[in-house]
């Protein structure tokens, strides 16, 4: 296990990251953690999440995001074994590849619980806490280049991010007046481990070509973005839905 961090950009602040024990949410969790976070993660990927845990110096939480008071719970306890939070990154999500015709009303719900609606459960548990604490805070929503640009046979992807950006410029309308920010994250074509499997290099050049940078993303530039906006350097920063999609998205 690596021993906490006592400085750094983020010391002595509590993180819960759900989705982090890979990809993107992973790769946050471990960066928030060189930069002195005490670090919860929630997730269902049980061995991964625990191992990323231990890496890093964290705690790990299985969480079913599919049921609210499952989610709810999980979300108190982490919190509470933290003694409080400070910041929470919502960075879990699913993509099923069908076309509007052929989704299904049970893919839509899924799609839904899980991309948007455990955000507002998450958020409501540790808004809660925040607003008790009296400190303010930050919240980090991931959601995509999709949510502004989706593509076609993206199914109930892109509405749910679509929906993620609306909730959490109502998340900063509502309680910015405790001290709490809320912005959202707009991934493009970033190479993460989940799509490897899938992928062709052909894929990546192709995709690649979208960007005025010539490259697809790495899951560290999305991690760098997300660290700014925990830090004190984003303050005065909410309600906004960053690109983060090498210039494929410009809006």
């Amino acid at each position: 296990m690596t021993p906490p961090v006592t400085s750094g950009r983020l010391a002595d602040k509590r993180v819960v990251v759900t989705g982090g024990a890979r990809g993107i949410g992973g790769e946050i969790a471990s960066r928030f953690a060189a930069e002195g976070a005490a670090v919860s993660i929630l997730d269902r990927l049980v061995d991964l999440g625990t191992e990323r845990a231990a890496a890093i110096g964290g705690t790990f939480h299985e969480v079913d995001l599919l049921d609210p008071a499952a989610t709810a719970a999980t979300t108190t306890a982490a919190v509470e074994a933290m003694g409080g939070v400070d910041v929470l990154v919502n960075s879990a999500g699913i993509l099923r590849f069908t076309s509007l015709l052929d989704l299904t009303v049970q893919d839509w719900n899924e799609t839904f619980s899980i991309n948007t609606r455990a955000m507002l459960t998450t958020m409501q548990v540790c808004v809660r806490a925040m607003i008790a604490a009296g400190h303010g805070g930050k919240i980090i929503n991931l959601a995509s280049m999709a949510a502004k640009k989706g593509g076609a046979g993206e199914g109930a992807y892109p509405p749910s991010k679509a929906a993620v950006v609306a909730l959490t410029r109502m998340a900063a309308l509502e309680w910015g007046c405790h001290g709490i920010t809320a912005n959202s994250l707009c991934p493009g074509y970033i190479l993460t481990e989940m799509g490897a499997a899938t992928r062709t290099q052909a894929d990546i050049d192709t995709w690649s070509s979208y960007s005025p940078l010539g490259r697809l993303g790495e899951s560290s530039d999305v991690a760098a973005v997300a660290l700014f906006l925990a830090s004190p350097d984003a303050d005065y920063l909410t309600g906004q839905a960053i690109n983060v999609t090498g210039g494929m998205v410009m809006h």
